[in-house]
């Protein structure tokens, strides 16, 4: 099999298990907490490194932002043999108790982005593998971490998520809000593949408030300091999955 077009990786280049954060500078992040670091490509969005946690190895791979970028990563991902995806990302909170920095475990993504419809019906559940699930909470509670568990969205508009939507997510119950999830527990289920997701709160729609906003950042300090702890207990959750 030659060189996937977009990762620019091949069959036997990558460990089985691969942490998933948006941005490919947070790849950095995530390999400054592991060893045997070792870059493997960058093209366009996408940055893979592997490395090794707690002796168990491990790929890095970022995935840009939003779904469609997201779907490619997974299937180049698993066409070279990768079997389980751990998204490491940020997200918006929906509920007015969850606080900046609080981190969410997503157990399904309501399919609220374009690129699953390609690939299925919008009735059919985006919902993240069980074990996957299981392995981080258990690592958060291991840490002695408060997570939320429970359904998030994902959303391609991100400057046109209006206070009519923002109103409906919250009165269903919807915890956060982000950009990808959907995509990667889809194509994972499809595959016969296994996938999950932690993501920090970077801003809380129902309060008002958005990465970014009254900020010369783009995430608030509270957001920013916190991923190293949402970093700490996904790899947690790859060396027990690994």
């Amino acid at each position: 099999m030659a060189k996937q077009p977009h990762l620019l990786v091949e069959p036997g280049e990558l460990p089985p298990t691969a942490l998933l954060p948006g941005d490919p500078a947070r790849v950095d992040r995530i390999a400054a907490q592991c060893e045997d670091v070792e870059a493997v490509a960058a093209n366009r969005e996408y940055r893979v490194v592997t490395a090794t946690t707690d002796g168990v190895p491990v790929t890095l791979c970022s995935t840009g932002i939003g779904a469609p970028s997201a779907a490619i990563a997974v299937e180049e991902l698993a066409a070279v043999g990768v079997e389980t995806f751990i998204r490491v990302g940020t997200t918006g909170a929906l509920q007015a108790a969850i606080e900046i920095g609080d981190m969410v475990i997503a157990t399904a993504a309501a399919k609220d982005e374009g690129t699953t419809r390609r690939y299925e019906a919008v009735s059919i559940p985006a919902v993240a593998d069980f074990a996957v699930t299981g392995a981080l909470y258990d690592a958060a509670m291991a840490r002695g971490e408060d997570v939320h568990r429970g359904p998030i969205v994902t959303d391609d508009a991100f400057y046109n998520e209006t206070d009519a939507y923002v109103d409906a997510w919250e009165a269903a119950g919807i915890l956060a809000i982000e950009m990808e999830a959907a995509a990667i527990f889809t194509l994972a289920r499809r595959k016969g593949l296994q996938a999950g997701a932690i993501c920090t709160v970077d801003g809380n729609l129902v309060r008002g408030t958005q990465k970014g906003a009254d900020s010369d950042t783009e995430l608030p300090p509270k957001a920013h300091d916190n991923i190293e702890r949402a970093i700490g207990i996904a790899l947690a959750a790859a060396a027990a999955l690994g």
